[in-house]
């Protein structure tokens, strides 16, 4: 092996390390912290996945360079499909993440009006009572009629969606899919490591 070849395998292998680990973790705690509604903490994972997913099309790059061509081997043919599917679902990933984050956010703003209307002083409702004055040119309604015609009840305000229900495509999505990307990664590891 020459040094120029020992160069690529220790950036290939250097990417594969400082890469595939951050990116898998960060897809993988994505989930969790959706169902919490941590919306900056998804927001920081997302922006992990974008950068570290940039960052293993080095570890393809030099691969590829470490090939010298000899693309006919099935093995090497085989990861490098897997990479360019697994690269694929990242791409999904990172999609879901920025829906999840925009879904947190909008329930998060629901609840927060939810909880202002709810705070809201009850004396309005005190200065918008009718009063008991007649008006002219209409009878006054006697003591009975008063009792028949009930006041009405204002109606509840819909609940807002919790953020872990807000997102709950997105979450099942992201885990499923980082799960599948995960063994995409081991199985091109043991290609490598069984052929290289």
């Amino acid at each position: 092996m020459s040094s120029g070849d020992r160069l690529l395998m220790i950036l290939h292998i250097g990417f594969a390390i400082f890469a595939l680990g951050p990116i898998t973790a960060a897809t993988m705690a994505t989930p969790r912290h959706i169902r919490r509604g941590e919306a900056s903490v998804v927001r920081n994972l997302n922006r992990m996945t974008r950068i570290y997913g940039l960052l293993t099309l080095g570890i393809f790059l030099f691969g590829a360079l470490l090939a010298h061509g000899k693309f006919d081997q099935m093995w090497l043919s085989a990861s490098m499909t897997l990479f360019i599917v697994a690269f694929v679902l990242l791409f999904i990933v990172e999609r879901d993440q920025r829906k999840a984050i925009h879904k947190i956010e909008v329930a998060a703003a629901e609840h927060r009006a939810v909880q202002a209307e709810a705070a809201r002083p009850a004396d309005t409702a005190a200065t918008t009572a009718p009063t008991d004055k007649p008006v002219a040119g209409t009878d006054v309604p006697t003591g009975a009629e008063k009792a028949e015609t009930p006041e009405p009840k204002p109606e509840p305000a819909p609940k807002p969606k919790p953020a872990a229900e807000a997102a709950k495509v997105e979450t099942g999505r992201i885990a499923t899919i980082s799960g599948v990307v995960a063994l995409i990664w081991i199985v091109i590891l043991v290609l490598m490591v069984w052929h290289g």
